[in-house]
């Protein structure tokens, strides 16, 4: 297999991928991978395997501590051990490779706060931002599936909420997030990017993809959305950890700017 993968080929591999999503999650789906040749996968066919494992993890909602296979073989470190990231805020963390972690950030990923560690080599970080970035725009996804779901299902004053401008407004809005965000990703998996300003703008994009997502669907939804019972919450709580990891789209956006500032010019990443 390589990145010309014929289309048929990579609609049956996310199909067992997405199957394999649905089943397991932590560990148990790390193991599974494993088992299906992720780590061939990502040495053979890197523009492929991980924007669609990544991508599967967010409208999924499962995890696995894949992150660090990416940063591994960025790094030309082995896989399957874990190396500290930066977090946002001056943080750094680590993302075990277990089912759970002593003082975790979040009851649901086993990722829990480490002294600082050392700098990650710039290919590393780049690739770790697509990856993040991949896995932002899969939860903005799920999300306004969930949000379009109700639109359709949910009837106020006799007609169906999908029908009021405002909720529509909402629900494109998100969608250009998402799309937006997508297309910077293809363009920083393809471009040469300039001291990995395109992955780092790629993944500033879909962080704020997933934000806004968070934000409309969460008003679409109404009261819903704020139930233990609705799977939104899932989806806005890990937007916001995957959000923090390797610079958020705050931090991130300012240090793209000062980066242009100082060399007072702006790379031509893509060709319109």
């Amino acid at each position: 297999m390589d990145d010309s993968t014929d289309p048929e080929s990579l609609r049956l591999l996310e199909g067992s991928l997405r199957t394999t999503m649905a089943a397991a999650s932590g560990a148990k789906l790390d193991a599974a991978l494993t088992e299906l040749g992720w780590h061939d996968m990502l040495d053979e066919m890197p523009g492929v395997a991980a924007p669609l494992v990544f991508r599967l993890l967010g409208e999924t909602g499962a995890h696995a501590p894949v992150l660090n296979d990416v940063l591994a073989r960025a790094a030309g470190a082995p896989p399957g051990g874990a190396m500290p990231l930066p977090f946002a805020g001056g943080s750094w963390v680590i993302w075990e490779r277990g089912e759970g972690a002593d003082a975790a950030i979040d009851e649901s990923l086993p990722i829990r706060l480490v002294p600082q560690g050392n700098p990650l080599p710039g290919p590393a970080l780049a690739a770790g931002r697509r990856a993040l970035g991949w896995w932002l725009v899969g939860a903005g996804r799920a999300m306004l599936w969930l949000a379009r779901r109700h639109a359709l299902d949910r009837v106020q004053f006799g007609r169906h909420i999908s029908s009021f401008q405002a909720i529509r407004h909402r629900l494109a809005e998100t969608l250009v997030a998402i799309e937006g965000a997508e297309a910077t990703l293809h363009t920083a998996e393809q471009v040469d990017a300039h001291d990995g300003l395109a992955s780092l703008l790629a993944k500033a994009a879909a962080g704020q993809a997933a934000l806004t997502a968070a934000r409309h669907c969460q008003q679409v939804l109404g009261g819903f959305g704020f139930t233990a019972e609705h799977p939104l919450h899932h989806h806005v709580k890990r937007s916001l950890i995957l959000d923090g990891l390797l610079g958020s789209a705050r931090e991130l956006t300012r240090e793209a700017g000062k980066a242009l500032v100082d060399k007072r010019s702006a790379p031509r990443l893509a060709q319109l």
